[in-house]
């Protein structure tokens, strides 16, 4: 650290049944923040294993605090909870497992020494990594990050949004309602705080070197149900159904033009496809520029033709995709050709979605 921290730092540790680390994680911590004043809050949910018996004797030679609910389990909640017991400025969150390395609590309260609302230890960033991690592993963990950029977009500048490793103000989370679904409180934090500055230190996750993972399929399915949640609350959710209200409003644009030209005009099908398929573009971008990305439209011509040609190329690449999956799901499984053009106008419709959330309007 470039200067000892003038502030109290609490680390906010949730716990349960981890009696074989959590000695040698507070010894490590205490060396770690040895020039920091400093204070320990375990919150352990009821152990079987004598997790709380053995931190409340680590009180009498360390600044710990051991908090031991009866009737509640979960570590987002348990971590809230570690708030509201904590005292610090600073409040740092990690696992009991020792797969988050103590000794990156100095550089993390360098960061937010030096401005940052949130500094999060991050797998993502150049220096960091994932170690002895299986293939499937990385997938998984690479897939959950990608669902949080997509579906939640203020955390797309943050590398690693899935860490359970970071230090926050406590005036960034100060009045604010938090209440996580699963164990993925840092996306909570990151939506709801008064957050204007974050910032990512390098660890390497570790090994699990005692005791056993808590991770389950449970455990994904309530962080799909956080995620659906904050999309609530931020209105990401709304605006996906307005997209989906304007693609089918595009639908009968497209058709209702077709008709007409082949009706009444007598060009041919090829031409009349194409017009009616490009004017239904143009009806979609408006709409979307006016009603599902209202918040991110910018006044004057130039914008609005250079977000037309970006979402023009989004649309033509999406056609291409629907294509490329009903020419797949063809070739692999036979002929179920209205089932298998939904399939691709489904992928198309999530491509389109997130190109244009992305590029159209960022």
């Amino acid at each position: 650290m470039t200067e000892i921290s003038k502030k109290l730092v609490s680390i906010v540790i949730p716990t349960f049944n981890e009696n074989d680390n959590i000695a040698l994680l507070v010894k490590r911590i205490a060396a770690a923040l040895a020039r920091v004043d400093f204070e320990i809050v375990i919150v352990d949910d009821n152990s079987t294993d004598g997790t709380s018996r053995t931190a409340e004797e680590l009180s009498a030679t360390y600044p710990v605090k051991v908090v031991v609910r009866q009737n509640e389990r979960g570590l987002a909640s348990a971590v809230v909870r570690g708030f509201k017991e904590s005292r610090g400025d600073i409040i740092g969150v990690m696992d009991a497992d020792l797969q988050h390395p103590p000794e990156t609590l100095a550089a993390m309260i360098d960061s937010i020494e030096k401005g940052a609302d949130v500094c999060i230890a991050s797998r993502y960033v150049p220096g960091g990594g994932c170690e002895g991690w299986s293939l499937l592993r990385r997938i998984e963990s690479k897939a959950a990050t990608l669902f949080a950029h997509l579906f939640l977009s203020i955390t797309r500048p943050v590398k690693d949004p899935m860490s359970g490793y970071f230090m926050v103000t406590r005036q960034s989370i100060a009045g604010i309602d938090l209440h996580p679904t699963g164990y993925k409180i840092l996306l909570e934090i990151l939506v709801k705080g008064k957050i204007h500055k974050t910032d990512e230190v390098p660890y390497m996750f570790q090994v699990r070197e005692r005791g056993s993972s808590k991770l389950n399929a449970r455990q994904q399915l309530e962080y799909l149900q956080h995620i659906y949640e904050l999309m609530r609350y931020t209105g990401e959710f709304k605006r996906i159904a307005k997209y989906c209200i304007v693609g089918a409003s595009g639908v009968i644009v497209d058709e209702g033009i077709f008709w007409l030209l082949t009706s009444f005009t007598g060009i041919l099908n090829v031409l009349a496809a194409a017009i009616s398929a490009e004017c239904a573009i143009v009806t979609n971008y408006t709409f979307n520029n006016f009603f599902t990305f209202a918040d991110r439209s910018t006044p004057g011509v130039r914008s609005f033709l250079k977000r037309l040609l970006k979402f023009n190329l989004v649309s033509l690449s999406g056609i291409g995709i629907k294509l490329a999956v009903f020419w797949v799901l063809t070739l692999v499984f036979g002929s179920y050709d209205l089932l298998f053009n939904l399939c691709g106008i489904a992928v198309a419709t999530v491509w389109n979605y997130t190109v244009n959330t992305w590029w159209t309007w960022k």
